[in-house]
Protein backbone atom coordinates (compact mmCIF):
# COMPACT_ATOMS: atom_id res chain seq x y z
CA UNK A 1 0.00 0.00 0.00
CA UNK A 2 1.29 3.61 -0.55
CA UNK A 3 1.60 5.55 2.47
CA UNK A 4 -1.55 7.65 3.81
CA UNK A 5 -3.23 9.24 1.46
CA UNK A 6 -6.41 11.48 2.90
CA UNK A 7 -9.23 12.49 0.56
CA UNK A 8 -11.95 14.29 2.18
CA UNK A 9 -15.66 13.47 0.85
CA UNK A 10 -19.12 13.88 2.32
CA UNK A 11 -21.62 11.01 2.97
CA UNK A 12 -25.01 12.80 1.54
CA UNK A 13 -27.07 9.82 2.42
CA UNK A 14 -27.39 6.70 3.93
CA UNK A 15 -30.38 4.31 2.18
CA UNK A 16 -31.97 0.59 2.78
CA UNK A 17 -34.45 -1.03 1.17
CA UNK A 18 -38.05 0.33 1.35
CA UNK A 19 -39.59 -2.51 0.24
CA UNK A 20 -39.43 -5.49 -1.41
CA UNK A 21 -40.72 -5.45 -5.36
CA UNK A 22 -41.58 -8.59 -7.61
CA UNK A 23 -39.36 -9.03 -10.19
CA UNK A 24 -39.06 -10.99 -13.50
CA UNK A 25 -35.33 -11.55 -13.05
CA UNK A 26 -34.99 -12.28 -9.82
CA UNK A 27 -38.69 -13.07 -8.38
CA UNK A 28 -38.12 -9.97 -6.02
CA UNK A 29 -35.51 -7.53 -5.47
CA UNK A 30 -34.24 -4.95 -2.96
CA UNK A 31 -33.47 -2.17 -5.28
CA UNK A 32 -36.35 -0.05 -3.98
CA UNK A 33 -33.67 2.07 -1.55
CA UNK A 34 -34.53 5.47 0.67
CA UNK A 35 -32.46 7.20 2.91
CA UNK A 36 -32.91 7.19 6.38
CA UNK A 37 -32.31 9.62 9.34
CA UNK A 38 -30.12 8.78 12.31
CA UNK A 39 -27.25 6.38 12.58
CA UNK A 40 -27.08 2.65 10.24
CA UNK A 41 -24.87 0.31 11.58
CA UNK A 42 -22.81 -0.94 8.59
CA UNK A 43 -21.12 -4.72 9.55
CA UNK A 44 -20.12 -7.81 7.59
CA UNK A 45 -23.21 -8.03 5.37
CA UNK A 46 -24.13 -4.55 4.70
CA UNK A 47 -26.39 -1.84 7.09
CA UNK A 48 -28.66 -3.15 9.35
CA UNK A 49 -32.23 -3.40 8.40
CA UNK A 50 -31.22 -3.87 4.72
CA UNK A 51 -32.20 -6.59 2.41
CA UNK A 52 -30.02 -8.67 -0.10
CA UNK A 53 -32.90 -10.05 -1.89
CA UNK A 54 -30.52 -12.17 -4.52
CA UNK A 55 -26.62 -13.08 -2.61
CA UNK A 56 -24.78 -14.76 -6.11
CA UNK A 57 -24.66 -11.45 -7.87
CA UNK A 58 -26.04 -8.76 -5.54
CA UNK A 59 -24.61 -9.50 -2.01
CA UNK A 60 -22.37 -11.11 -0.17
CA UNK A 61 -19.87 -9.72 1.97
CA UNK A 62 -17.73 -7.75 -1.20
CA UNK A 63 -21.00 -6.03 -2.25
CA UNK A 64 -22.19 -5.71 1.32
CA UNK A 65 -22.44 -1.47 0.51
CA UNK A 66 -23.07 0.38 -3.01
CA UNK A 67 -21.65 3.50 -3.12
CA UNK A 68 -22.57 6.26 -5.47
CA UNK A 69 -21.58 10.07 -6.42
CA UNK A 70 -23.47 12.99 -6.31
CA UNK A 71 -22.03 14.40 -8.95
CA UNK A 72 -22.76 11.46 -11.58
CA UNK A 73 -26.23 11.33 -9.97
CA UNK A 74 -26.60 14.86 -11.42
CA UNK A 75 -25.56 13.82 -14.98
CA UNK A 76 -28.00 11.51 -15.57
CA UNK A 77 -30.91 14.11 -13.84
CA UNK A 78 -30.03 15.84 -16.69
CA UNK A 79 -29.48 14.02 -19.36
CA UNK A 80 -33.02 12.37 -18.00
CA UNK A 81 -34.81 15.12 -17.25
CA UNK A 82 -35.74 13.84 -13.69
CA UNK A 83 -34.58 14.08 -10.30
CA UNK A 84 -32.57 10.77 -9.19
CA UNK A 85 -32.69 11.16 -5.77
CA UNK A 86 -30.75 8.91 -2.96
CA UNK A 87 -31.42 5.46 -3.47
CA UNK A 88 -32.75 5.25 -6.95
CA UNK A 89 -30.10 3.31 -8.46
CA UNK A 90 -29.78 1.52 -5.29
CA UNK A 91 -27.14 2.69 -3.62
CA UNK A 92 -26.94 2.58 0.08
CA UNK A 93 -24.35 5.47 0.05
CA UNK A 94 -25.02 8.95 -1.89
CA UNK A 95 -21.45 10.59 -1.42
CA UNK A 96 -19.72 13.96 -2.70
CA UNK A 97 -16.56 15.36 -2.96
CA UNK A 98 -15.08 11.15 -3.74
CA UNK A 99 -14.57 10.75 -7.05
CA UNK A 100 -16.23 7.11 -6.72
CA UNK A 101 -14.97 6.14 -10.63
CA UNK A 102 -11.62 7.21 -9.88
CA UNK A 103 -11.45 4.89 -6.72
CA UNK A 104 -8.79 2.36 -7.25
CA UNK A 105 -9.26 -1.15 -6.54
CA UNK A 106 -8.83 -1.84 -3.26
CA UNK A 107 -8.55 1.24 -1.41
CA UNK A 108 -10.13 1.51 2.12
CA UNK A 109 -12.50 4.51 3.50
CA UNK A 110 -13.02 5.66 7.17
CA UNK A 111 -16.86 6.48 7.15
CA UNK A 112 -17.45 8.57 10.05
CA UNK A 113 -15.64 7.75 13.55
CA UNK A 114 -15.29 3.92 13.02
CA UNK A 115 -16.49 2.20 10.10
CA UNK A 116 -14.00 0.94 7.38
CA UNK A 117 -14.98 0.34 4.07
CA UNK A 118 -12.89 -1.37 0.92
CA UNK A 119 -13.48 -0.85 -2.63
CA UNK A 120 -13.95 -4.27 -4.23
CA UNK A 121 -15.55 -3.92 -7.90
CA UNK A 122 -17.87 -1.61 -10.26
CA UNK A 123 -21.56 -2.33 -10.29
CA UNK A 124 -22.67 -4.08 -13.41
CA UNK A 125 -26.10 -3.33 -14.55
CA UNK A 126 -28.87 -5.48 -15.24
CA UNK A 127 -32.08 -5.92 -16.18
CA UNK A 128 -33.52 -5.43 -12.50
CA UNK A 129 -31.57 -1.93 -12.88
CA UNK A 130 -33.47 -1.37 -16.33
CA UNK A 131 -36.83 -2.13 -15.08
CA UNK A 132 -36.29 -0.03 -11.91
CA UNK A 133 -35.95 2.89 -14.18
CA UNK A 134 -38.35 2.53 -16.71
CA UNK A 135 -35.64 3.80 -19.34
CA UNK A 136 -35.31 1.69 -22.26
CA UNK A 137 -31.84 0.34 -23.13
CA UNK A 138 -30.96 1.91 -19.66
CA UNK A 139 -28.37 -1.04 -19.20
CA UNK A 140 -26.20 0.16 -22.23
CA UNK A 141 -26.89 4.55 -21.59
CA UNK A 142 -25.54 3.52 -18.11
CA UNK A 143 -22.49 1.30 -19.35
CA UNK A 144 -21.54 4.56 -22.50
CA UNK A 145 -21.24 6.89 -18.68
CA UNK A 146 -18.79 4.79 -17.05
CA UNK A 147 -19.89 5.63 -13.60
CA UNK A 148 -20.97 2.13 -12.14
CA UNK A 149 -20.47 3.71 -8.70
CA UNK A 150 -18.25 1.26 -6.41
CA UNK A 151 -19.45 -2.11 -4.16
CA UNK A 152 -17.34 -1.95 -0.57
CA UNK A 153 -16.77 -4.19 1.66
CA UNK A 154 -17.05 -3.55 5.35
CA UNK A 155 -13.83 -4.18 7.28
CA UNK A 156 -14.53 -2.95 10.19
CA UNK A 157 -18.48 -2.53 11.41
CA UNK A 158 -19.28 1.02 12.86
CA UNK A 159 -22.45 3.53 12.21
CA UNK A 160 -22.76 5.68 10.09
CA UNK A 161 -25.11 8.74 8.78
CA UNK A 162 -25.59 11.29 6.61
CA UNK A 163 -23.11 14.63 7.27
CA UNK A 164 -20.07 11.83 8.22
CA UNK A 165 -16.99 12.11 6.46
CA UNK A 166 -15.17 10.14 4.02
CA UNK A 167 -12.04 10.02 3.92
CA UNK A 168 -9.50 7.94 1.72
CA UNK A 169 -7.00 6.06 4.52
CA UNK A 170 -5.14 3.84 2.27
CA UNK A 171 -5.17 3.55 -1.45
CA UNK A 172 -2.99 0.74 -3.40
CA UNK A 173 -0.43 1.97 -6.14
CA UNK A 174 -1.44 -0.34 -8.86
CA UNK A 175 -3.96 2.52 -10.32
CA UNK A 176 -6.78 0.64 -11.82
CA UNK A 177 -9.40 2.21 -10.80
CA UNK A 178 -13.23 1.34 -10.70
CA UNK A 179 -14.24 3.13 -13.93
CA UNK A 180 -10.80 1.42 -15.65
CA UNK A 181 -11.91 -1.92 -14.66
CA UNK A 182 -15.57 -1.49 -15.68
CA UNK A 183 -15.25 0.15 -19.10
CA UNK A 184 -12.28 -1.96 -20.55
CA UNK A 185 -11.35 -5.28 -17.94
CA UNK A 186 -8.20 -5.08 -19.78
CA UNK A 187 -5.37 -8.31 -20.12
CA UNK A 188 -3.08 -5.85 -19.27
CA UNK A 189 -5.18 -4.28 -16.10
CA UNK A 190 -6.15 -8.17 -15.06
CA UNK A 191 -2.16 -8.60 -14.50
CA UNK A 192 -1.42 -5.47 -12.67
CA UNK A 193 -4.16 -6.56 -10.40
CA UNK A 194 -3.21 -10.47 -10.07
CA UNK A 195 0.42 -9.10 -9.17
CA UNK A 196 -0.83 -7.07 -6.43
CA UNK A 197 -2.55 -9.54 -4.90
CA UNK A 198 0.69 -11.87 -5.10
CA UNK A 199 2.52 -8.72 -3.59
CA UNK A 200 0.08 -8.69 -0.69
CA UNK A 201 -0.84 -5.07 -1.63
CA UNK A 202 -4.82 -6.16 -2.10
CA UNK A 203 -6.75 -9.42 -1.80
CA UNK A 204 -8.61 -10.56 -4.80
CA UNK A 205 -12.14 -11.33 -4.00
CA UNK A 206 -13.69 -14.37 -5.66
CA UNK A 207 -16.09 -12.49 -8.12
CA UNK A 208 -12.92 -10.25 -9.16
CA UNK A 209 -10.76 -13.31 -8.93
CA UNK A 210 -13.39 -14.41 -11.42
CA UNK A 211 -13.29 -11.33 -13.73
CA UNK A 212 -9.40 -11.48 -13.36
CA UNK A 213 -9.44 -14.90 -14.75
CA UNK A 214 -11.39 -14.37 -17.69
CA UNK A 215 -9.85 -11.32 -18.75
CA UNK A 216 -6.78 -12.79 -18.94
CA UNK A 217 -8.00 -15.76 -21.11
CA UNK A 218 -8.43 -13.14 -23.77
CA UNK A 219 -4.87 -12.14 -23.57
CA UNK A 220 -2.96 -12.71 -26.92
CA UNK A 221 -1.02 -15.92 -27.30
Amino acid sequence: MAGLHVADGLLVAVCRVHQLLPDRGNGVTAIDKRPVGGAVRASRFGLFGDVQAERRHHGGEDQAVYAYAEEDALHFSHELGRDVPPGLFGENLRTSGIDVTDAVIGERWRVGQQALLEVTYPRTPCGTFERRMGVPGWQDRFREHGAPGAYLRVLKAGSIRAGDDIEVVERPEHGVTIGRWFRHQAPTDAEVLLAAHADGAIVLRDKLRGHVDRALRRAPA
